[in-house]
């Protein structure tokens, strides 16, 4: 039979319950359990203890409680810090949230002392703060991540400048590039991720603190000082905005969802380089599986697994997408739900994050079954193309003259247009020469792509130093 709180152990402290004045009946412990959220918010505790005691320190100075109680508030509340973080303190995760629970630990030690933090302050206001504080914190350490795994990438580029590997569209041979350049691609990608980060943290830097439930407060707050303690760049504009706005965890959201798309891409193209018709990876045994039933297996799992879980963030994302698509502007129940799709994307992110960096940092690739791989596939296509050009011929024609010939190997059954002999490339255009040969061989067509961006390997470490020098900065 259910029970109410009163019932139901430590629950039935209504002082622990925020909001249980207005009521005379409780909920029943399973509806309570059911709206409660310290099983996700409880990591906000120490935000939550540095929020209430900047909170209690303004509301001293400006003569809202009594100076002695400011202090004895700031006392407590770093004690309650110290024991959260030595485990002599351990959160009841039968309370409502973690907000209740520090909130009553004080009331408990001080009494009515306790009883006054919450002056001038909701918890619309108190949560949000909360959760803007705990980003500003682990949002940094997230972009340290992507740029060690970036580092640790640029590492294997520049090792492997002159690397000669196909490049592919479509999953077909394309044409020649390099491995660092392949890897390099990889990097840029990251280092968007490092600047969406960086972007979303300029916009949540706003304190809501102060904007109450909606409406502020009729109390004389002083909001610019508590959010420069706070460490915010200003306090934000609208109350109603401020205690409505998730756009910052929408953008989070986001870019986790955006950077464990890369790094699903990125884990695609090592499935495919590990299996045995490619060959061009060798990933460490640490960083690989086996199978329970073929013995012979090495398999790539933590890439699968990468690749996998980038489904989460994506629908994280949409989760937090359609949560807010029909809410009334201001506060409502269902914003509860914001953190733990946040939390999760975040999570996600940076533990692949650090499992890429560990595959990647301890694969060895093939060179020499890349290098073999640029021939067959008429991957120097392209290059005859271009060498007709320098020659003067329009480039309609030349790619014509260029597809003639690959028509040509076909029919002779031949890989690669360096079969054929001189006389075979002047029957399709007098302007081949002797040099046709080196012009098409796999390190010349790199060698060629030294513009900004491309695969020549010193235009690649050029590369690989803009990259570094942008993820030191991140």
């Amino acid at each position: 039979m259910s029970k109410n709180l009163d019932q139901n152990g430590g629950r039935g402290d209504a002082s622990q319950i925020l909001w249980a004045g207005r009521f005379e009946e409780k909920p029943e412990a399973r509806a309570f359990a059911f709206q409660a959220s310290i099983g996700v918010d409880r990591r906000l505790a120490q935000d939550d203890i540095r929020l209430s005691r900047v909170h209690a320190a303004m509301l001293g100075k400006q003569g809202i409680i009594p100076a002695g109680t400011a202090a004895a508030l700031d006392s407590e509340l770093e004690r309650i810090a110290g024991e959260l973080e030595s485990g002599s303190l351990t959160i009841d995760l039968s309370a409502e949230d973690i907000h209740s629970f520090i909130e009553a630990i004080l009331t408990r030690r001080l009494g009515d002392q306790g009883r006054m933090v919450h002056a001038g302050r909701s918890r619309n206001d108190q949560v949000v703060t909360d959760f803007r504080l705990y980003l500003k914190r682990v949002v940094p350490e997230l972009r340290a991540a992507l740029a060690s795994a970036g580092g640790a990438l640029l590492d294997q580029a520049e090792k492997h400048a002159a690397s000669v590997m196909p490049g592919y569209t479509h999953l077909q041979r394309a044409q020649p590039v390099t491995l660092g350049h392949h890897l390099t691609a990889w990097c840029a990608a990251l280092e968007r991720d490092c600047q969406r980060f960086a972007s979303a943290l300029e916009r949540l830097d706003e304190c809501p603190l102060g904007s109450g439930a909606l409406a502020g407060s009729g109390l004389p707050l002083d909001r610019e000082e508590v959010a420069r303690s706070l460490g915010f760049r200003e306090p934000a504009l609208n109350a109603m905005d401020a205690v409505a706005d998730r756009d910052f965890a929408l953008e989070l959201a986001s870019a986790c969802a955006i950077t464990m798309t890369h790094l699903s891409r990125f884990c695609e193209d090592v499935v495919i380089w590990a299996s045995e018709e490619f060959k061009f990876i060798e990933l460490a045994e640490s960083w690989s599986t086996g199978s329970s039933i073929m013995p012979q297996k090495k398999n790539p799992d933590f890439a699968e697994l990468i690749r996998g879980k980038a489904g989460r963030t994506t629908g994280n994302l949409m989760t937090l997408l359609t949560l807010l698509k029909a809410l009334p502007y201001a506060y409502d129940k269902d914003l509860q739900e914001d953190k733990e799709a946040l939390f999760d994307s975040l999570d996600t992110t940076a533990l692949c994050l650090a499992m890429f960096q560990g595959m990647m940092t301890a694969a060895a690739f093939n060179v020499e079954r890349m290098k073999a791989a640029c021939i067959g596939g008429f991957l120097e296509a392209t290059d005859a193309a271009e060498y007709l050009v320098r020659r003067g011929l329009p480039f309609r024609r030349a790619h014509e003259t260029a597809a003639l010939l690959v028509r040509d190997c076909i029919a002779a059954g031949q890989r690669s247009l360096i079969q054929r002999s001189l006389e075979e490339f002047k029957s399709r255009s007098e302007l081949f020469e002797a040099d046709i040969y080196e012009a098409l061989s796999p390190a010349a067509c790199v060698q060629a792509r030294h513009l900004p961006g491309g695969p020549a390997p010193e235009e690649v470490l050029r590369q690989v130093g803009i990259l570094r020098e942008r993820f030191r900065e991140a």
